[in-house]
């Protein structure tokens, strides 16, 4: 399947084919509670399609970008390829101490035009956290990108943002989780450690 092809109901079948989508009682990174988790790692076991996607995301990446910028970890392999696809520099942000930053000897120059890229959009919580690292160093963020978008208000990035898909899965707070309720155990398939 080239780019071009990745349409919003071929990504739905690819997700499906890789059982990307797990049924639940979930604790997603962003301290919200689910009954579906999207496991994105499962796209990108292939080469292939982590390639098609980071080429079809790449398509929505604004003009005039110089580097993407991803979280570790989700973030990491679909920055890449955005980057890659676009023929552009890619740098990643990580936690260190509970706050993320830019390690490794990774800067930006000053209004230097990044994209921010995920894996899938929640809150947004951790795209704007990356936005604020981009800030910092006096570069700009002029678009963010993810492939999975299960809810998240796009309008509070203040800048465009596009996603492959849009997926609607239902999320709680702790305290107001039916799940937690009937005792169903939560599970905390995520990256970040809080």
């Amino acid at each position: 399947m080239s780019a071009a092809k990745m349409t919003k109901s071929a990504i739905e079948e690819l997700l499906r084919d890789r059982r990307a989508v797990l049924a639940g009682h979930f604790l997603l990174s962003s301290g919200l509670h689910s009954d579906h988790y999207v496991q994105c790692a499962k796209l990108f076991e292939s080469p292939e399609d982590a390639e098609m996607l980071g080429r079809a995301l790449g398509q929505l990446a604004p003009r005039g970008v110089e580097t993407i910028v991803s979280p570790a970890l989700g973030g990491v392999l679909i920055g890449y390829e955005v980057a890659r696809a676009l023929g552009i520099r890619f740098l990643f942000t990580e936690r260190e101490n509970g706050k993320m930053t830019m390690r490794r000897g990774f800067n930006l120059g000053p209004l230097e035009k990044v994209v921010v890229v995920e894996d899938v959009f929640t809150t947004g919580g951790s795209t704007l956290e990356v936005m604020e690292v981009v800030r910092e160093q006096k570069a700009q963020t002029v678009g963010v990108l993810s492939v999975i978008n299960r809810g998240c208000d796009p309008e509070r990035f203040g800048v465009p943002a596009a996603s492959l898909v849009e997926l609607e899965f239902k999320t709680w707070k702790p305290e107001d989780c039916p799940l937690c309720k009937t005792g169903d155990p939560v599970v905390k398939p995520g990256s970040r450690t809080r």
